[in-house]
């Protein structure tokens, strides 16, 4: 990555800009966001300026702008200057499509009960591929589909990629435990312990680095984008880091979605641990959301998002500290984000609506009695409405009024096509729905309809 060009400094343009220019700076109509961007001198310095002002001086008109909206925070960089945002009416116009987003309900077209306990099922589909995404933007190096069937089936991570994936999902379930609850340093080094759990030698899991370590921040290339500040100053900056994150900034109230960012933003300039920052700072965005009953958050998947384009992420943290610690261009970076997100959810339960909407046919079609009795159908039908159901031999055989093999050979017979999976529960027989249940829906109605042509 390159690193940016160093923006001229606001003070000395200031200075050295006569009278009449700077007027006509200020009177140029020049916004603090440009055409829906929040620019840094990196893109104004090559864009062509309005009117007739030099790169210099709207550069001059767009800081002067954006100071009149500023926000200090309570955080400090290196040197001790105070972060900031800028508090304009283009940012809230934002914020307001987050809190109608991401705080309302889903309008999901699924019809026929669909809905009815499914809620469960999407938030493990959004922990896990969360967990996934958000470790291989670490460096974790294993495929989707075998971190899924790892995650689904509970079985033992194979190598350090995995446990990666396997220790992220359990901090996003502990999270969830604690959404409620005050941010403190035991739940933060806790959150740690077991996002880094297996990855990181046992002296370095769930405390903040000691002086003697030594961490840079690279980018994918290896560029060196950040030194984090020394060690000696994290027991104030983790103390700042929890009063923010629990209480309201000088008793002014700071919007939830702005809140959350600043977190992230921070964990990953001050870089309290030796490594597991990222992750630690996106579970913190979501423990933040969620804290703030913006609940549709738990459903998105915001690592799946920056993974398609890394550089991005890395530029909005670099630009922040490079143009007077403003974090607003993180925060835009963030916005753009979970639209994304939110748009790729919407599209998610769409398809899931379109393919529900096309097992049920398979299940309403006269030719699937050809192979399977009305009894089985039934059961399949109770599945897709209800996926966390299960059952067993004996409550088969009462709502069919059938005997205990008929029962049983029903069951025995939906295990053997994929469409469960069977179970022991202390001593007896547990029949759930499979993995595979979808696929083999499919695979059903592709049956039935060779069946229909070659009759």
């Amino acid at each position: 990555m390159r690193m940016p060009k160093a923006p001229p400094q606001v003070q000395k343009l200031f200075v050295s800009t006569p009278s009449q220019r700077l007027l006509h700076c200020l009177g140029a109509g020049v916004e603090s966001v440009h055409k829906d961007k929040y620019l840094h001198w990196e893109d104004v310095r090559v864009r062509n300026p309005p009117a007739d002002l030099s790169h210099e001086e709207w550069w001059l008109a767009i800081k002067l702008k954006r100071g009149s909206t500023r926000r200090e925070l309570p955080f400090v960089d290196k040197s001790g200057q105070h972060f900031s945002y800028s508090d304009s009416g283009d940012l809230y116009r934002r914020l307001r499509g987050i809190d109608r987003d991401c705080s309302g309900q889903i309008e999901v077209p699924f019809g026929h009960g669909f809905q009815e306990g499914s809620g469960e099922k999407y938030l493990m589909s959004s922990l896990i591929e969360e967990s996934i995404t958000s470790s291989q933007l670490e460096g974790a190096a294993t495929t989707r589909r075998i971190a899924k069937e790892m995650l689904r089936t509970g079985r033992s991570p194979r190598d350090e990629s995995e446990q990666m994936i396997l220790s992220n999902y359990h901090a996003m379930e502990f999270l969830r435990q604690h959404a409620q609850e005050d941010l403190s340093m035991d739940i933060l080094l806790e959150l740690h312990r077991i996002l880094t759990h297996k990855t990181l030698e046992e002296h370095q899991i769930g405390r903040l680095r000691q002086p003697l370590d030594r961490v840079e921040v690279a980018s994918w290339d290896g560029v060196v984008v950040h030194t984090p500040p020394h060690a000696n100053e994290l027991d104030v900056r983790m103390g700042r880091l929890l009063t923010f994150a629990n209480h309201d900034h000088d008793g002014q109230e700071i919007h939830p979605f702005v809140k959350a960012v600043v977190l992230h933003f921070m964990i990953g300039y001050d870089h309290p641990f030796v490594d597991g920052n990222g992750r630690t700072a996106r579970a913190l965005f979501y423990w933040s959301m969620a804290r703030s009953d913006y609940w549709l958050t738990q459903y998105l998947t915001i690592s799946s998002v920056i993974r398609q384009a890394p550089a991005q992420y890395v530029r909005a943290y670099v630009y922040s500290e490079t143009d007077d610690r403003d974090i607003t261009y993180f925060l835009y970076y963030h916005l753009k984000v979970m639209r994304t997100a939110i748009s790729n959810l919407h599209s998610y339960l769409a398809r899931k609506s379109r393919e529900m909407e096309r097992l049920w046919s398979v299940l309403r079609a006269p030719d699937t009695t050809i192979l399977l009795n009305h009894r089985q159908v039934a059961l399949l039908g109770h599945l897709l409405k209800n996926p966390e159901q299960i059952y067993v031999i004996a409550s088969h055989q009462r709502s069919h009024n059938v005997t205990y093999q008929t029962a049983r050979t029903d069951l025995i017979k939906l295990t053997e096509l994929g469409f469960l999976q069977a179970s022991k529960r202390g001593r007896k027989l547990v029949y759930r729905k499979s993995t595979e249940f979808e696929s083999k829906l499919g695979e059903l109605r592709n049956a039935l309809a060779d069946a229909a042509n070659f009759r």
